[in-house]
């Protein structure tokens, strides 16, 4: 009989059974095969039972075939909404023509026979479809030197020397990928030197995280200063970029005292670490040292993508055990309901987590490749395909940026951390129902009375805006919400001044209804230009007016000296 413990034979099973996982994890790119193999039978087999819709694909077929004869004999076209990819007027001759209608069609037939397939789970129809789209994506007419009309106008026109920058490229890009060497032109936009050089020091350090406290730069301050929670799957310079578009730096130049968490690159030693680790030595942490260096004080809370969905949670406990610290919450691209995540969700499944928890056990953490490769496949064509075409067949290398150089500078997730991230947020959707626990207690976002100003991008892959928009069934306090132009990166990082920028914004009062985020579009004002005057003014409106005098940086006699400058010993591993 059993005695309720696990025996030794049982632990050399699961041990097999890990490591089989994870062996395969190494040749698959990290995906289970399993949970393709289930989508794709869940999907054929009930096609196969579905004569109607077979028919109705039979008849789509014969209808691309007939347009395509039509186009290809009259000129005619017949894509009632044009591919970009396809534009240029070269796409137009024979055979060119023939090539990327002969795509579009199959496009459009494949994204038909993967959707409203009857009795198919939407989980298993979304990976289906995202399959599909990988592999048509691969076999794009667009990839070819020999079926693309701008490669071969560009290599007649150079005599083939684009070819061998081409080449060139590819052999350096190699080399540095084996190397473990940074993508070309990344050395240019080093931390402290040409990024993160808002002037700052380290105020607090411990195994997890250092706090960076920004130097003023205007005679006075507002008395309240505002706290930045990074995600840990990014390093925090994002906010720190350079001199023009750092949003710190912003914030500063308009009278706030800044205090930034940058977070330590995680390595095998931290395996261990959980959510619970990022709340209490985390943001918990860096609440404290802020109440010690700017004593007497409500903070105004910020977070970011990850960051802003802990911080959230942070709240909500301080809410529930009736701690009044924070004067304002911040988020952007941060989701609080994870019942409709997006497209990341293709990746999270019970099988999928199985295979990533079986990997991360010989390793510690999730490595920053396999996050990178994942937010490359949902956009293959922008970040994959299109890089490799422009690149190695057209030789066309452009520059690096300092937000394309913060991209390749990755970080890693610890192996419990990152489970339970999956497990309690994206598969249970625990913060949502009320259901997660900190302290062994439950919280519900419906205790945060605190104004909320909310940041969603249009373009959002990551934290699509209709879910961050979410927040507004969850919690009754004032919230005003932002949808800005951009993806969840270039949304942010969205300074006065630059180019193409609009947002929309609306304020929702205290213990009002929400409204659906359809209606909300339509309602929403739009405005012209960056989103950050708007917030620091939000910002200003809920805090006392900046004739304080500056804070000391650091709080020596409290114990928490400055440790050194901006941008601190983190960010550079």
């Amino acid at each position: 009989m059993s005695n309720g413990r696990t025996r030794p034979l049982d632990q050399a099973a699961q041990a097999l059974d890990n490591a089989a996982a994870a062996a395969l994890a190494r040749w698959t790119g990290s995906l289970s095969p399993a949970a393709g193999l289930l989508a794709w039978t869940d999907w054929a087999s009930h096609l196969a039972n579905a004569p109607g819709k077979r028919l109705a694909l039979a008849d789509l077929a014969w209808r691309q075939a007939a347009q395509l004869i039509q186009s290809l004999t009259l000129g005619t076209a017949h894509d009632h909404e044009p591919d970009h990819r396809f534009a240029d007027p070269a796409w137009q001759q024979w055979p060119f023509n023939l090539y990327h209608q002969q795509f579009v069609s199959a496009q459009r037939w494949w994204e038909a026979a993967t959707r409203q397939v009857p009795g198919v789970a939407p989980h298993h129809a979304q990976v289906t479809a995202f399959a599909a789209r990988q592999w048509l994506d691969m076999f794009s007419p667009g990839n070819g030197l020999f079926s693309n009309p701008l490669v071969l106008r560009q290599t007649l026109k150079e005599g083939g020397l684009n070819l061998l920058r081409g080449a060139q490229y590819a052999l350096d890009d190699g080399l540095r990928q084996v190397s473990g060497r940074p993508p070309a032109g990344a050395e240019h936009f080093r931390p402290g030197h040409e990024v993160a050089v808002t002037p700052g020091q380290v105020v607090y350090r411990n195994a997890l995280m250092e706090l960076l406290q920004y130097a003023p730069s205007t005679p006075t301050v507002h008395p309240e200063p505002v706290l930045i929670v990074p995600a840990w799957i990014m390093k925090y310079y994002i906010l720190d970029l350079s001199a023009h578009n750092s949003l710190i730096a912003y914030l500063v130049s308009q009278g706030f005292t800044v205090f930034c968490i940058s977070w330590k690159n995680p390595g095998t030693a931290e395996r261990n670490l959980g959510m619970d680790d990022y709340l209490r030595d985390g943001i918990g942490a860096a609440l404290t040292a802020i109440q010690h260096i700017v004593p007497k004080q409500k903070i105004h809370a910020t977070g970011y993508c990850l960051g802003g969905t802990l911080l959230a949670i942070a709240a909500a406990a301080l809410a529930r055990d009736g701690d009044t610290s924070l004067a304002s919450l911040s988020l952007f691209t941060a989701q609080t309901d994870f019942s409709e995540p997006g497209e990341l969700s293709l990746f999270i499944d019970d099988s999928q987590i199985h295979m990533l928890q079986a990997q991360m056990g010989r390793k510690g953490y999730l490595s920053a490749e396999q996050m990178a490769g994942a937010f490359q496949m949902l956009r293959s064509y922008d970040l994959l395909w299109s890089r490799l075409v422009n690149e190695y067949l057209l030789g066309q290398r452009h520059p690096m940026s300092d937000l394309m150089a913060w991209n390749s500078d990755a970080t890693r997730m610890p192996a419990r951390m990152h489970t339970e991230y999956l497990h309690r947020l994206f598969l249970n959707n625990d913060l949502a129902q009320n259901r997660y626990l900190v302290d062994g207690r439950p919280l519900t976002l419906g205790q945060i009375q605190m104004p909320l100003f909310v940041v969603g991008t249009e373009t959002d892959h990551v934290a699509p805006w209709r879910s961050v928009y979410k927040l507004h069934f969850l919690s009754p306090a004032e919230l005003t919400f932002v949808l800005t132009r951009g993806g969840h990166n270039a949304g942010i990082v969205s300074e006065p001044g630059h180019p193409r920028r609009n947002y929309r914004m609306q304020c929702r009062a205290a213990n009002a209804p929400g409204i659906p985020a359809e209606q909300w579009l339509e309602q929403a004002p739009q405005h012209e230009g960056s989103w950050w005057p708007a917030w620091t003014q939000w910002l200003a409106t809920r805090s006392g007016p900046a004739t304080a005098p500056a804070p000391t940086l650091g709080a020596p006699d409290a114990g928490y000296p400055a440790l050194g400058p901006a941008p601190g010993t983190y960010v550079l591993d």
